[in-house]
């Protein structure tokens, strides 16, 4: 009689080796969403701990849902109360910035008063007020010369008795250091032909020129804020049509230029340029 062969049951055990694969993709997507969230915010602080557990995740280390964690405990509320405090530290700077500025700025015009009260003083005691005149604006203090107060017709030599007149403006600057000081010279629109001068630009930046060095004799004065400089005929303030006009038109300025000016002020004008 055939022997029956008997065939044990085998218990059959189900392959789970596709769950580490399986669960390294859930990893990664896990890892992904939390970088795109970070992107999406300004926070850099938490972009960077977003891009921590983003390498954790990599590197197959544990505790990227601790990191997680910690990243959402980060609540939008303290986030904002962040910016908050940032906000009103740049608020508080500018206001402290601006606070400066305009004592500067307030300091600068009791200064440019006082320098263009003395200069009213000496003109006015020395009977100069049809050749000189002081304007301040919101550029600059401004001195104008009648060109026969320092030039004989055609010259570009200072006048012996005018040369105490540079040196007493010199002297005033002295006390206010630090400012830039423009000397500029001008002319009517006469033309002008000599072997000395071909042009009124020749005239008129030799003029300034040689006001500006009796100026510079004072030794305490900075001669690189100086500069000198002639518009010859094309910065008219009067008419030349008049004798009166073209006499106003001949003339050397000398601009002391602020150093501080105010945003809130649009009537800045460009510096050392007059106006008609």
């Amino acid at each position: 009689m055939a022997k029956k062969h008997r065939h044990e049951a085998h218990e059959e055990h189900t392959d789970e080796s596709w769950l580490i694969p399986y669960a390294d993709l859930l990893t990664l997507l896990l890892a992904l969403f939390i970088v795109l969230y970070a992107a999406s915010t300004t926070d850099v602080k938490k972009f960077q701990e977003m891009s921590q557990a983003f390498n954790i995740a990599l590197t197959g280390g544990n505790g990227v849902l601790e990191s997680y964690k910690s990243l959402d405990s980060q609540t939008p509320n303290s986030a904002n109360r962040d910016n908050k405090t940032d906000s009103s530290e740049a608020q508080s700077d500018a206001r402290s910035q601006d606070l400066t500025l305009q004592q500067l700025i307030q300091k600068e015009q009791e200064n440019l008063e006082k320098l263009k009260k003395q200069l009213d003083q000496y003109i006015k005691k020395n009977g100069l007020t049809s050749q000189l005149q002081t304007k301040l604006n919101q550029s600059q203090l401004l001195i104008t010369i009648s060109d026969n107060a320092l030039f004989s017709s055609g010259s570009a030599v200072v006048k012996p008795n005018s040369r105490s007149l540079a040196v007493s403006i010199a002297n005033m600057l002295q006390q206010y250091p630090g400012y830039e000081i423009i000397v500029s010279g001008h002319t009517d629109n006469e033309p002008i032909s000599t072997p000395e001068f071909k042009s009124n630009w020749d005239l008129s930046s030799t003029r300034a020129i040689r006001f500006m060095d009796i100026m510079l004799a004072n030794k305490k004065l900075d001669p690189k804020l100086f500069s000198a400089v002639g518009y010859g005929e094309y910065r008219p303030v009067a008419s030349n049509e008049s004798a009166i006009g073209r006499s106003q038109n001949r003339r050397v300025e000398v601009s002391i230029i602020r150093k501080y000016t105010d945003p809130s002020r649009k009537q800045n004008v460009s510096a050392g340029i007059s106006r008609p």
